[in-house]
Order: C-alpha cells, then sequence, then structure tokens
C-alpha cells in the first residue's frame, strides 16, 4: 500500500474569555470534501516537516506560523493508501486565516472539539487534544 507523509497543525490561541481554542478547517474538495480536519499537507522533496507545514498554512491559509513540539504521528490506513501525519503545536505569527482551498473552518473550545465531522485520521487526535487543553 502507498504511503502518503503529511503534516498537520494544531494551532492553539485564546479567546476573550482565556478559553484555549483549536483552529479546524473543512475540506472543500477531493475524495473527502466536507469532512474536517487540522490544516497541513503533503512534505515535498528536500522539506522537514516543519518547512513543509509552514509553506502550507502559507499557501492555504494567507498565515505565517511558528511550529511547536510534534503532538503525535498518526499512523491510518484508509482503503487507497497509508497516511502518516506528523502533527505539531503552532501559533499564528502574522496573518488573518484566509481561507483559500477550504470550504469553512471554526475555531473550537474543548467543549467545541466534537461538534464537526472529523476525517478518521484526524479524530483519533482529538481526545488527546482535548486531555491537553486546560
Amino acid at each position: 500500500m502507498k504511503t502518503v507523509r503529511v503534516v498537520a497543525a494544531i494551532i492553539m490561541a485564546v479567546n476573550e474569555q482565556g478559553e484555549n481554542m483549536i483552529f479546524a478547517t473543512q475540506r472543500g474538495y477531493g475524495e473527502f470534501k466536507d469532512g474536517w480536519e487540522f490544516p497541513g499537507g503533503k512534505i515535498e522533496d528536500g522539506e522537514t516537516p516543519q518547512e513543509a507545514l509552514k509553506r502550507e498554512i502559507r499557501e492555504e491559509l494567507d498565515t505565517e506560523i511558528a511550529v511547536g513540539e510534534l503532538f503525535d504521528t498518526v499512523e491510518y490506513d484508509y482503503p487507497a493508501f497509508h497516511l502518516s501525519m506528523d502533527c505539531f503545536w503552532c501559533t499564528i505569527v502574522s496573518g488573518e486565516l484566509v481561507l483559500k482551498e477550504h470550504e469553512a473552518a471554526r475555531w473550537l473550545t474543548k467543549e467545541q472539539l466534537r461538534e464537526v465531522a472529523w476525517l478518521p485520521a484526524d479524530i483519533s487526535l482529538v481526545d488527546r487534544i482535548s486531555d491537553s487543553m486546560i
């Protein structure tokens, strides 16, 4: 089975009430259209995962991020391929999170994390992210 290596940004910010929030995007194209995911994309030849993540977020969301520590690597078998996804904690450095490829986006508090229909590989992260949020 073909392996696809990707990176995902777990972008965290604090709202006006002091609650931690996570940024989620809804796919606007392809086989998994309408599914919710942590934004990111494929690692290109010669890129580190961190470089790929910065590039993908800049291209998809017109935003510069700081990539923090690796949170988890998700290994998931879809019917047509195996996904290996490095997921990093990230914060926004500059930009307004403009949706260039996604259908929608939401900032989710810990209590709201399960309100969206996550893609299968991403849903495995939700409980662990929730447990790590204050």
